[in-house]
């Protein structure tokens, strides 16, 4: 009888712990809606600022590049993204940065398809962007 109950327990703990992995790989696939997250770049010299999405549940975005800053809105199904850039708020500062921005939204929307591995997220287009949730 004790045998039969450790067997059923022991079972159910199997179970249940596949459960939970399953639920947290499905975690790690799906897009951050609801998060920020920042380029994986280094700061540019004179300038405190490295560039961050910070994604709203349905997909809107506020984007804070290197100098300047706007919104825009990402579509997803499944493996593929779509980014519209909106208006820019054209802030006083040096033209490389200026130009990075530019780069940088070009890029955004040019991009095709994304990953998520853990806490990091790739988008690819003509160009691969690796960010970082900010999970903090």
């Amino acid at each position: 009888m004790v045998s039969r109950i450790c067997k059923k327990t022991a079972f159910v703990l199997a179970l249940l712990s596949t459960a939970l992995a399953a639920s947290a790989a499905r975690a790690d696939e799906e897009f951050p809606f609801g998060f920020e997250m920042t380029l994986d770049a280094a700061r540019m010299p004179g300038s405190k600022r490295i560039p961050s999405l910070d994604i709203g549940d349905n997909g809107e975005v506020v984007l804070e590049l290197w100098c300047k800053g706007g919104k825009g809105q990402f579509s997803v199904a499944g493996n593929t993204i779509i980014f519209v850039p909106g208006a820019m708020e054209t802030r006083n500062c040096p033209p490389e940065r200026a130009q990075a921005d530019d780069d940088l939204l070009a890029a955004l929307a040019d991009v095709a398809t994304w990953r998520r591995q853990g806490d990091s997220i790739t988008l690819t287009g003509s160009k691969t962007l690796r960010f970082r949730l900010n999970t903090n």
